[in-house]
């Protein structure tokens, strides 16, 4: 089983991920990693912490000569911005946040909670996903995300080749497919800024290159969907995750939803192998277990719930009714939060590739990846 865990504050002095499960004999580049970091830190509408620090990865164990060892992997990413034991508490919840069910639920203080349910903890989770990454890349997996709406504004995907779509967010700086609207979309965030308010929106995530068989329709706590709906909806601000067509497929009948089977005996030895479809409406998912297709997930990410023109709340200490405290937060973080969603998604791929093709060894893999493949031609 390939799994991580996370710890750390957002203003203590570090932020740790411990994989464990990780294959053997895969060649992880630091560099790497710290590109996805540095995504996460960018996009328009951030705030005054992306300025103070410069996330990088420190790998601490589980490698030798750069290469996985089969045991537990412990990255580290530093803060900078290590101040926790000179902060003071919060006395006024704000809404939207745990602040006031975290209190009550472990009898303590806001700063306890917020230090760790901050989405700073992503860090974490991003190097976690680009270790991922270097293990799916020996497949052909690519995982791609990109901003898709921004507040009330829809931005949608262009068509292209990969590069060509990578290249074309690259250049964006709000992550999207679209740079001509990029202009559009920063005044947007702006003017929101200036009356003290935030935006939230959709990203979405594709992943290219999954094979057939991944998860599984047997129980339902391994099927494939139930996982990634789990692990993208785990993430700090996120309230909703569609795969496909997602909330459209209930509006439509059944012969607009569902994806036509065909045959091509040219595409046999592609991940489809030959059972291609006119549509993708199902997200690559079927019955829990991916069909060959390219996996198609986004997810709805409120507004950030730190404003500048506070909503109403109380005071903890008194009961009596006040304005929510304000820490210094972004005006739009929904650039970082493709990032995040994208590498999220990318583990859990690599977790059910894993699960479906062995985990000891690389070259394990690669072999019942190979054999799996001849025999489901055969079928």
């Amino acid at each position: 089983m390939l799994r991580y865990w996370t710890a750390g504050e957002s203003h203590g002095k570090t932020l740790i991920a411990l994989i464990d499960g990780f294959p053997a004999g895969v060649q992880l580049e630091t560099d790497s990693v710290n590109v996805e970091l540095r995504r996460r830190q960018g996009g328009y509408g951030r705030g005054g912490r992306q300025r103070i620090e410069t996330d990088h990865v420190n790998i601490l164990s589980g490698i030798w000569h750069d290469t996985t060892l089969g045991s537990p992997i412990a990255l580290e990413v530093p803060n900078k911005d290590y101040k926790l034991e000179r902060l003071d508490d919060l006395p006024r919840p704000r809404p939207g946040h745990g602040d006031l069910t975290g209190a009550v639920k472990f009898l303590g203080s806001i700063r306890g909670i917020l230090e760790r349910a901050s989405a700073r903890e992503t860090a974490v989770r991003v190097a976690a996903g680009a270790v991922a990454k270097q293990l799916l890349r020996e497949f052909g997996i690519t995982a791609f995300g990109y901003v898709v709406e921004l507040g009330d504004r829809k931005i949608p995907p262009k068509s292209g080749t990969l590069d060509q779509l990578r290249a074309e967010r690259d250049k964006s700086e709000l992550y999207t497919l679209d740079v001509s609207q990029d202009e559009e979309l920063k005044q947007y965030i702006d003017a929101t800024g200036k009356e003290g308010d935030t935006l939230g929106g959709v990203v979405e995530v594709r992943v290219d290159g999954v094979p057939f068989g991944l998860g599984t329709h047997a129980q339902w706590d391994r099927k494939l969907d139930g996982r990634l709906a789990q692990a993208v909806m785990a993430v700090q601000a996120i309230k909703g995750v569609e795969i496909g067509l997602g909330f459209e497929a209930a509006r439509r009948p059944g012969s607009q939803v569902h994806d036509p089977i065909h045959y091509d005996a040219d595409a046999a030895l592609g991940p489809t192998l030959g059972y291609t479809r006119p549509t993708n409406n199902a997200g690559g998912i079927e019955a829990g277990m991916t069909n060959g297709q390219p996996i198609v997930i986004r997810a709805a990410k409120k507004p950030i719930s730190t404003l500048r023109k506070p909503l109403d709340s109380i005071n903890l200490d008194t009961k009596k009714p006040e304005s929510a405290s304000y820490e210094r937060s972004d005006v739009c973080a929904l650039s970082a939060a493709s990032v995040i969603v994208e590498n999220v998604v990318a583990f859990e791929i690599a977790a059910a590739m894993v699960d479906k093709f062995g985990g000891d060894s690389l070259a394990e893999m690669k072999a019942r990846w190979d054999l799996f493949h001849e025999m489901a031609r055969q079928r």
